[in-house]
């Protein structure tokens, strides 16, 4: 344990607590202009250019703001607002002091307000409403206001104490108005950090790089990081010696609240994970070191639901972690009685040879990439091995494939269908196996030559098969609900008054 107390020791004597800047995360639906905003925040553009019309990752900005010659500083967190992006979307509002909630004034609240709003809720962060869109000849404030009151977000003076501000992403305003918000919301909550404390936070993103190798995007929340330490999370560590700061330019140190790009890691670190900091080697590979016992524990030998269905072993290559978790997401959606999907391997990068090796020549794997290429030796694999392989950079689509491929190789099984139900009323003979009988269909109909229960007092005690059948004393080849029949049943077991026949096929499904 030595490497964890190591950490939690401070670099300095002062221990002194001083003003941190708030983390911001901003959430709302697809369409109500959540990049747009930040945009225009940060006078930048990443909206041109997105597969799908998505955001498809989490990215921090820093931001300033001057007011009465006092400058002040805030980190926005851009949380995806796609259903996909639930688990990023949730690890943002928990990372952030304070959140904005985007609703489009032309729109109101849509169900993914809603799920933003829960995430808000479950993080118990203070958050601002922040009204988009009123540029919009349709745009109705007041009647967006009467929407999240039905909805159970009450604003101020409709019932509630949560602030709005009315804002247009576009035109800019606004804007200011909001950040003033924003940092008086942070200010009611008395954000403090003390510099002196090695740095700790949460992991926002991950990426690989074929020239840098992995990086990852931290928000430090306390203390700081600089030269000559290593940062860890999980069994996933790195030296400090590439810092980046929001803006791509290397930075020597940076303090808490600030967006920081840490270059060098020896594996992903798992994206919404908390991070810490050593000033020694030996430190992070203590506390490395103990990482890899508890991942290392065994989960357990009960047999899963799994393990009663057929498995499509299926690997995951996409362009950042955070992609990696939109995609497990969606295919925790695809349901099968008879299919599990079971994910073997999820990682960053292009498709590579060694990830056709994990498929292990099964036939049943199935390689999906988002965003990435695939290498000519991993090609050359995987058509020797016949594994199917599909890239995409659009997730749904991809999900929307391999939904497919579950059906298409869902194993048939045969099914009893029921096809109708007879009383019989007579029993008029029987020759060995052959029996005589008459009755009336009480349900839809029966036909020659299907298999039939046979039923006393709501018990099956048989089966047997229908050879013949008459109305009205002429043959026929089926009897409708509510006809009386003739029919000869083959079976071994005696029919008798009373009993019911339930004519059925067996099918496949």
């Amino acid at each position: 344990m030595a490497g964890k107390n190591k950490q939690q020791a401070i670099r300095g004597t002062s221990g002194a607590l001083t003003k941190r800047p708030p983390v911001v995360a901003v959430l709302g639906h697809i369409d109500h202009g959540k990049s747009t905003l930040l945009d225009y925040i940060r006078k930048t553009n990443i909206v041109d250019g997105e597969a799908g019309g998505i955001t498809q990752r989490i990215s921090a900005y820093e931001v300033e703001r001057t007011k009465d010659g006092k400058t002040e500083r805030m980190t926005f967190i851009d949380t995806p607002g796609h259903e996909a992006f639930a688990g990023m979307r949730e690890r943002g509002a928990t990372t952030a002091d304070v959140a904005v909630l985007v609703v489009s004034a032309e729109d109101g609240v849509k169900p993914q307000t809603l799920d933003a709003y829960r995430e808000i809720e479950k993080a118990k962060v203070p958050f601002v409403v922040a009204l988009n869109k009123i540029d919009k000849p349709a745009a109705n404030v007041e009647r967006c206001k009467v929407s999240l009151a039905e909805a159970g977000i009450y604003l101020e003076g409709y019932g509630g104490s949560v602030s709005y501000v009315p804002v247009s992403a576009k035109t800019g305003a606004g804007i200011d108005e909001l950040l003033d918000m924003i940092l008086l919301t942070a200010e009611i909550g008395d954000l403090k950090g003390d510099p002196s404390r090695l740095g700790e936070g949460a992991i926002i993103e991950a990426h690989r790089d074929p020239k840098k190798g992995i990086s990852a995007t931290l928000i430090i929340k306390d203390g700081s990081i600089g030269p000559g330490m290593f940062i860890a999370s999980g069994s996933a560590y790195s030296p400090t010696r590439i810092l980046e700061n929001h803006a791509g330019k290397k930075i020597a140190e940076a303090s808490f609240s600030s967006p920081v790009r840490v270059v060098g890691w020896n594996k992903a670190p798992q994206i919404g994970s908390r991070f810490v900091t050593f000033d020694s080697k030996r430190g992070v590979e203590e506390y490395v070191e103990e990482a890899l016992v508890r991942e290392r524990a065994p989960a357990g030998s009960a047999p899963t639901e799994a393990e009663a269905k057929k498995v499509i072993p299926v690997i995951i290559k996409a362009d950042v972690t955070g992609s990696v978790e939109a995609i497990e997401h969606e295919l925790r959606k695809i349901k099968s009685e008879r299919v599990a999907v079971k994910v073997i391997l999820a990682s960053i990068g292009d498709i590579t040879e060694s990830d056709v090796k994990v498929a292990g020549g099964n036939k049943e794997a199935v390689i999906l990439g988002f965003n990435v290429k695939i290498d000519s030796q991993a090609a050359a694999m995987i058509e020797r091995l016949g594994i199917e392989t599909a890239t995409f950079d659009i997730i749904y689509k991809l999900a929307e494939w391999l939904e497919a491929k579950v059906a298409e190789r869902t194993p048939k099984v045969e099914v009893e269908e029921v096809m109708g139900k007879a009383k019989i009323l007579k029993f008029f003979s029987r020759t060995k196996d052959k029996q005589i009988i008459g009755g009336k269909v009480t349900d839809r109909e029966i036909a020659i030559g299907h298999k039939v229960k046979i039923y006393r007092r709501e018990t099956v005690i048989g089966d047997g098969l229908i050879r013949e059948l008459q109305q009205a004393k002429v043959k026929t080849g089926s009897v409708a609900e509510g006809f009386e029949f003739g029919a000869m049943i083959e079976a071994k077991i005696e029919l008798a008054p009373g009993d019911v026949i339930e004519d059925f096929t067996v099918v496949e499904k």
